[in-house]
Parts: structure tokens; sequence; C-alpha cells
């Protein structure tokens, strides 16, 4: 499990360190931190790190100085079994991180920071990433719980997409002894008038029952799905319904049915993200899924 996590040098960056070295000692995974800035000195001081305009220009000397936190860290907040290498990147952020993704497993990142990682908040660098990555991307927040991410919530609309949450979240109850919950929102601008009856929702909790069987029977008795039906937009139903309890991480898909409603970043995702304090997993669909 290689897993990179991107860092501003900020108090706030640190939550997604924490939740890595959480992360990597249930999979056994190693850490590797990313910073990437734009060599530009009009752009905020030079990162807060002592440095003055003229250093700045020295891209060898910088490089170092930063990789030297970026290992200073490390040592801190990282578990010695859990450490990788440190990088350094110059270009955008969003960018580099996608980039050197690839040849990553996870990114676990924070959803705010300061302005020197061209700020660090969704609607920018962090949502960036989540519209590109070709990976999982888990963005936490500051008040998130992960605890031993024993308590998970997996979103659903029914989509070929969607399907691409299920093996992630049987893989961490697995690793964790936790359990899952399976939530499909029945929002009343998914059908028209005439079809909103009763029937509906029993078809709907028969489909649930079909997926704990195939996707999550190893789980037993740990595995519980629920269909809601709500007049409220399905990000703001899976915020309502999160509150109910206290769930370590939910798991949704990045793109759901049509490409362009419901669980599209933009959409469903993002705006989960944006609003709960619950760290959220986000799963691509593997590119022959993708059309």
């Amino acid at each position: 499990m290689k897993i990179l996590v991107p860092t501003d040098f900020s108090d706030l960056s640190l939550k997604a360190i924490h939740v890595a070295n959480k992360y990597a000692s249930i999979f056994g995974g190693k850490i590797s931190l990313i910073y990437s800035h734009i060599p530009i000195t009009e752009l905020d001081e030079p990162y807060a790190i002592g440095m003055s305009s003229r250093i700045y220009q020295d891209y060898e000397e910088i490089e170092e100085s930063l990789k030297k936190k970026l290992n200073n860290i490390v040592d801190e907040h990282v578990d010695d079994e859990h450490k990788g290498e440190v990088l350094v990147h110059i270009g955008n952020p969003a960018q580099s991180v996608v980039e050197i993704s690839e040849d990553f497993d996870i990114i676990i990142m924070s959803t705010h920071g300061r302005t020197g990682f061209s700020r660090f908040l969704l609607g920018s660098v962090a949502e960036k990433v989540l519209r590109m990555a070709k990976i999982p991307v888990m963005v936490v927040e500051d008040e998130s719980d992960v605890g031993n991410f024993e308590k998970i919530l997996v979103t659903t609309d029914f989509s070929d997409n969607a399907v691409a949450a299920y093996p992630k979240a049987l893989e961490v109850a697995k690793k964790t002894g936790g359990t899952v919950d399976i939530l499909h929102i029945l929002s009343f601008d998914q059908f028209d008038d005439d079809e909103a009856d009763p029937s509906i929702k029993k078809i709907r909790e028969q489909r649930m029952k079909l997926i704990e069987k195939e996707y999550f029977h190893e789980l037993g008795d740990r595995v519980s799905s629920y269909t809601i039906v709500s007049g409220d937009s399905p990000h703001e139903a899976i915020l309502k319904y999160s509150k109910t309890t206290s769930y370590n991480l939910i798991i949704m898909a990045t793109v759901g049915k049509t490409g362009i409603s419901y669980m599209m970043m933009g959409s469903t995702t993002a705006n989960v993200v944006r609003h709960v304090e619950t760290a959220v997993l986000s799963v691509p669909p593997e590119p022959d899924e993708e059309g």
C-alpha cells in the first residue's frame, strides 16, 4: 500500500498525515509526503520557511530545504515502519499531485490549509484532485474521527460506476472487523410524480439486499442496507443520514448514473465532502467503465 499525502506545512494539513499513519498501520503501507509549488516570488511570502526572495530563485537549494522540512515532519508524525519518500514538485499543485499519484494506491489529504499551497480548499487543489485522480482519494477534516475505520457508510445509486466503491468498503471492513451500512437515497426528482408510489421503495430495498448478498456476503451480519425516501437532493439526504450515526468513513463513487447527475463530482460527492466532518473516500470507476 503506497499512500500519497499532500502537505502545505500548515497545522491543518497534519490531520491527513495522522490519518494516513493510522491507515498505514492497518494496511501495512508506506507514506510519501509531497509538497508542490509554483516558483513565483510574488505568490505569498516564500512559503513561510525563512527564505529570502533572492535565495528562492535557487531551486536546488530550495528543494533541499523543503525536503529537509518534509523529513522533519515525517520523523515527528509518521511511525518508522511507515516512512516512505518525500517529494518536492514544481508546478500546479493539483496537477502535480494527480501526476505523481499514478504510482500510488491512495491519496489522503486535508481539505483546508494555508495559501502557500495554492489555497488548499475545496474548489481549489482538493477539488481538482478529487476530479482528476485515477486512484481513490480520502479527504479529511480537522474534526474527522476515523477511529480504526470500523464504522463505514457506502452510498449507491445502482449505477455500474457506483459498484467501484463496494470492493473498497469490503476491503476496509475485513481489515478492521468493522461494519458496513449501504445507503441509497430515493429522491423525488429521480422519477415522475405518477411513479412515486410505495412499490418503488420496496423494489429498491430488494435491490439493496441483492447488493448485500453479492458484494458483502463475507461480512455476514456486519452489513446492513437502508433506502431513504427524501425530498432533499441526494447530497443533502446523505448529510442528514450521516449525522444519525458516528461513522468513521463514508465511501462514495466519484461518478454515478448518467455521468452528469446524482453522484457526479461537482454534485453529490463533492457536496458531501464539502459539508461533512466525516472522512470521505472517493473511489473512481475502473477505466473501462468510464466509457
